[in-house]
C-alpha cells in the first residue's frame, strides 16, 4: 500500500514526462483538464474569448515550467486550477482597473468585491465539480431540482439518513468555497470525501 503522504503515481510521472518535454505528455494533461481550466477562466472573467486565452497560457506555463508543480504540495488537478484561477484573477484585475481608469467612474473597493465575487463562484464551481458522484447527484436533485431529502432518497434509491447525510456533507464542502485553501487560492480536495 503507498503512503498516505504519497503523491498519486500518475501526478508525479505526468510531471517527469513534462520536464523531459515529452509533448504527448503534455496532450494527455489537455485532454485531462482543459475543460476545468477554461470553465474556472470562463467562470471568472465571464468572457469566452478571455477564457480560452487563459487556457492556452495555463498550458503554456505547465509546458515551459513543469517543475514548478511539486506532486509532494498535492494533486495536479489542483496546482492547475490554482495557477487558472491566479492568471485569470490577475486578467479580471487588469481589465477592470483599465476600465475603471477610462470611464472615471468606481472604486477599487468595487473591483475588489467583483474579484471576491468571482473567486468564491469560481471555488464553488471547482469543489462541486470535485466531489464524488453520489454527493453531487444529491445536490443536483435539492437545488436544480428542488428536491427536498426524502424525494431525493426516492429519487437516487438510498435511505432518508443516507440523503441527509450526503446533503449536509455535500453542502459543508460548498460552505468552504469563502474559505482559501493552502495555496492562498482554492482548497484542496482531499484524498477521500
Amino acid at each position: 500500500m503507498a503512503k498516505k503522504d504519497a503523491p498519486p503515481r500518475w501526478d508525479r510521472r505526468m510531471q517527469q514526462r513534462l520536464a523531459h518535454g515529452e509533448a504527448a505528455a503534455l496532450g494527455e494533461c489537455y485532454d485531462r483538464f482543459a475543460s476545468l481550466v477554461h470553465g474556472l477562466a470562463h467562470r471568472v472573467l465571464g468572457d469566452e474569448e478571455a477564457a480560452d486565452g487563459i487556457t492556452c497560457e495555463v498550458f503554456v506555463r505547465l509546458w515551459e515550467n513543469p517543475e514548478s508543480y511539486d506532486p509532494k504540495q498535492g494533486p495536479l488537478r489542483s496546482w492547475i486550477a490554482t495557477l487558472t484561477h491566479r492568471l485569470a484573477v490577475q486578467r479580471l484585475r487588469a481589465a477592470e482597473t483599465a476600465a475603471l481608469a477610462r470611464s472615471g467612474r468606481g472604486t477599487p473597493e468595487e473591483l475588489e468585491r467583483k474579484v471576491r465575487h468571482a473567486s468564491v463562484a469560481a471555488r464553488a464551481d471547482y469543489i462541486v465539480t470535485s466531489m464524488p458522484v453520489p454527493l453531487r447527484a444529491a445536490l443536483e436533485r435539492a437545488y436544480f431540482q428542488r428536491r427536498d431529502y426524502r424525494q431525493t432518497a426516492a429519487d437516487l434509491d438510498i435511505t432518508e439518513d443516507e440523503a441527509r447525510r450526503r446533503l449536509r456533507l455535500g453542502l459543508q464542502l460548498l460552505s468552504t468555497a469563502h474559505e482559501t485553501g493552502p495555496a492562498g487560492i482554492l482548497p484542496q480536495p482531499g484524498a477521500t470525501w
